[in-house]
């Protein structure tokens, strides 16, 4: 039910704007006024979601650790993998923004007969993920082609290098077979495997089938479908320089191209897709395991309570703890004997 509802969600969402470009003043909606909200939304609200997190205390010093400490002169840190310097942590920030360094190094976890845990290599996932995302980075950069003008010449290196096998015409761009392939994989992972399915949920599935949908709605425009290009770039352009114009030769694929892109901007603030943002104020990623060598004050502390040792919680409470069986440090001194009062019989020896 959760996959169909994802998919039903992306089918809705391609059948209304096919349907409401053909509508009056539906080619403006979709054309101008939606991409217009969609990027304010998607600026708006991915910049307060970094600056909320920013503002977020970090009580404690909390960096994974995957190597050996700063410890003693003749132990060899691991100096990515457990960092205690600030350069440290930048080189481990940068492999795990562009190479994807943990994921790398993730295993899974199978129960096999007996019962017994074994844990298994974890490659594919990554492989497929960093293909994803730079397919999908180098497909965007192909696309400024649409919005600037003139082109700058890095995306004319990267069309050529994109499309260098020369498959048919137009040219056959591989990143486009890459993308594809690769959103495909992490949809039949969720798909197949039962403990990845077990966990996800429509919010998980979405994203993927609403990838998909972009996908397939930009191959069909390149290599099935005819579209006027010019006209296309014209209304891009102008969106740009806002100064949009639709000309009537844009067909209704395009507008379904482009509704669903503006979907997706304007539900990235709000999705788990902004892990791309919150990557860089993970507290277990970017801070320094440096608790030996620096002393990590608390910003929840309030300067006018005072620190109470152990030493001083004993002292308080030694007493309360003996009665309780508990042990403690010091024992209790020996009670002093009352006085006799006056009057009193002398006891017996």
């Amino acid at each position: 039910m959760k996959v169909l509802q994802a998919l039903g969600i992306v089918l809705a969402l391609m059948l209304v704007a096919y349907v409401g470009a053909a509508l009056p003043g539906g080619r403006t909606l979709f054309g101008v006024v939606l991409p217009y909200l969609a990027f304010a939304i998607f600026i708006i609200f991915f910049i307060a979601k970094v600056m909320d997190w920013a503002k977020s205390p970090v009580p404690f010093r909390i960096p994974t650790t995957g190597g050996q400490a700063n410890s003693l002169p003749w132990i060899k840190q691991n100096k990515l993998d457990c960092p205690s310097t600030t350069l440290g942590v930048i080189g481990r920030m940068l492999l795990e923004v562009f190479l994807f360094r943990s994921l790398f190094r993730n295993t899974q976890a199978e129960v096999h007969e007996g019962p017994k845990l074994a844990y298994g290599s974890s490659k594919f996932l990554w492989l497929f993920g960093i293909l994803f995302h730079y397919s999908f980075l180098t497909v965007a950069l192909r696309h400024l082609r649409l919005f600037t003008d003139p082109i700058p010449a890095f995306v004319h290196a990267l069309e050529f290098g994109d499309g260098f096998m020369q498959v048919g015409a137009p040219v056959l761009y591989q990143t486009d077979l890459v993308f594809m392939a690769a959103v495909t994989f992490l949809l039949l992972r969720r798909l197949v495997l039962p403990n990845i399915r077990y966990i996800s949920l429509v919010a998980d599935y979405f994203p993927l089938f609403l990838l998909l949908g972009i996908g397939t709605t930009g191959i069909l425009m390149r290599y099935v479908l005819r579209v006027d290009v010019v006209s296309i770039k014209m209304l891009t352009h102008g969106l740009v320089t806002f100064n949009p114009f639709i000309a009537e030769s844009v067909t209704g694929i395009f507008f379904v191209h482009l509704f669903l892109i503006t979907v997706l901007l304007a539900y990235f603030p709000f999705s788990k897709l902004m892990h791309a943002g919150g990557v860089f104020l993970s507290p277990t990623r970017n801070m320094a395991n440096n608790s030996r060598m620096v002393r990590h004050i608390n910003p929840w502390n309030d300067p006018s309570i005072k620190p109470h040792s152990y030493a001083g919680y004993e002292d308080d409470f030694r007493e309360f703890m003996v009665e309780a069986g508990l042990p403690v440090d010091k024992e209790l001194p020996p009670k002093e004997e009352a006085p006799a009062a006056e009057g009193d019989a002398p006891a017996e020896s």
